[in-house]
């Protein structure tokens, strides 16, 4: 049998934009699963791609055993309606037995078929790992669940928490450890980040006492994922008023692969769904002295209204001041400039268009084909044509590729978001989209 290429996606999700958690069972309420039952009935935008019913750290230790008849009940009654996949958390603690032991008994329970949660269930998320071995522990745990319970073995797929150093260093051994015959690791699902307790773990400290940005941390996970064929996700964005830190994380983090977050609220949610995906309109913008701001468009030409660049022009010459920096340029060498300074943001549509013409282009037997891009600029007054050729051949395609990957995925997996998908971007893009790549 041929061994498996270890950057192969073996779970029908290929993409996770987000992870939303949710207390198995609130101390002093008439029902303690309230906030459980209120999550499984998101829809569209609101609901996650996985949802975590959380009996970790999201629930008091007192109420965690409650919290596992929470899940069974709620899920075996709500569960097949759900939209996302479903990934309960365990307690879980490598240095710790008795904890171990609380999760293991915690999953024999909820994945017993006869109380009517598993078959809903797509995996278990394991906080708190260590080293290599303790991810073989937790596996090995879930091998016996299945055995215990007549599934198949393999079948309930895994995740983790990446909250120490010993567990961002085992990602690195994935790859020789994963599709061994001593092991299930290939349940491997998601790398989540928790920096909060990786922070503690790191005996880490700022003036502020805030958490540390870790970008060393997002790197790394979304690295390890992609070479075990995984899917990275980042941790949570606690200041949740704080839409546009948000937005400026996730945007960061797509730069990195990282396109799945954890989300802490059903608006957090709506941001992460949407992020990843294309936008609806292109649009263009300028780096005004370090600061990115977007273009508007006015009769067909792009106008900067803003105090950091200023343009002039005399003779024939022209004065360009950008911050506390002043230059002249004839007119060829400011289009030069300005085109070092301006960017292009595609819609949905301008990039099935592009991968639409590529394809056109690469049945026609042409390997490489110039794709430009033009707009007149106005600041101050004064405009210039720009225009530029950007090269597409295999490679560029294929990078391309990836967020008509990731509608793909939705458009598939979560049909309760076709009608917003519709509205984004409407029905002709969005089915030009499902179909781009021979898909």
């Amino acid at each position: 049998m041929a061994e498996r290429k270890h950057d192969q996606r073996l779970h029908d999700r290929k993409f996770v934009r987000t992870f939303f958690t949710s207390p198995t069972a609130v101390e002093g309420e008439e029902d303690s699963a309230k906030m459980l039952r209120s999550a499984s009935g998101l829809r569209g935008m609101q609901a996650p791609d996985v949802w975590v019913p959380d009996n970790e750290d999201a629930t008091a230790p007192s109420m965690r055993d409650e919290g596992a008849r929470n899940i069974i009940e709620v899920v075996a009654e709500n569960g097949e309606e759900f939209p996302g996949e479903i990934h309960p958390r365990i307690v879980w603690f490598r240095e710790d037995p008795e904890t171990r032991h609380q999760g293991f008994e915690h999953m024999l329970e909820i994945a017993d078929p006869e109380n009517g949660a598993i078959s809903h269930i797509d995996g278990f998320v394991i906080p708190e790992v260590g080293d290599i071995d303790d991810w073989k522990k937790a596996d090995e745990f879930l091998t016996i669940v299945e055995n215990e319970h007549d599934l198949e073995e393999g079948s309930i797929a895994m995740s983790v928490i990446i909250e120490s150093g010993a567990a961002e260093l085992a990602m690195e051994e994935l790859r020789t450890e994963m599709g061994k015959p001593t092991n299930n690791l290939e349940r491997l699902f998601m790398l989540v980040i928790g920096e909060v307790d990786y922070t503690k773990d790191m005996r880490a400290i700022t003036p502020t006492g805030n958490l540390p940005s870790w970008p060393e941390v997002r790197h790394n996970t979304s690295r390890g994922a992609s070479a075990a064929g995984l899917i990275s996700v980042d941790g949570p964005y606690d200041d949740i008023r704080d839409v546009e830190g948000y937005r400026e994380r996730m945007t960061d983090n797509q730069a990195k692969g990282l396109l799945g977050i954890w989300s802490l609220t059903p608006g957090q949610v709506v941001e992460a769904n949407r992020s990843p995906l294309p936008p609806e309109e292109s649009r263009w913008r300028i780096d005004a002295g370090g600061r990115r701001v977007d273009l508007e468009e006015s009769e067909g030409v792009q106008v900067y209204d803003g105090s950091r660049v200023s343009l002039e022009e005399s003779g024939g010459s022209y004065t360009l001041r950008v911050g506390g920096d002043e230059e002249e340029f004839d007119e060829d060498e400011l289009r030069e400039e300005l085109l070092k300074m301006v960017e292009y943001i595609p819609s949905m549509d301008d990039i099935v268009d592009s991968m639409e013409e590529f394809e056109a282009a690469k049945e026609a037997g042409r390997g490489a084909i110039a794709m430009e891009r033009s707009a007149t600029l106005r600041i101050d007054g004064v405009e210039i044509d720009l225009s530029n050729d950007r090269m597409w051949d295999e490679a560029t395609y294929q990078a391309a590729m990836t967020p008509i990957s990731l509608l793909q995925d939705v458009y598939e997996h979560r049909p309760d978001q076709h009608e917003e998908l519709a509205e984004m971007y409407s029905e002709d893009v969005v089915s030009r989209a499902v179909d781009v790549g021979g898909a």
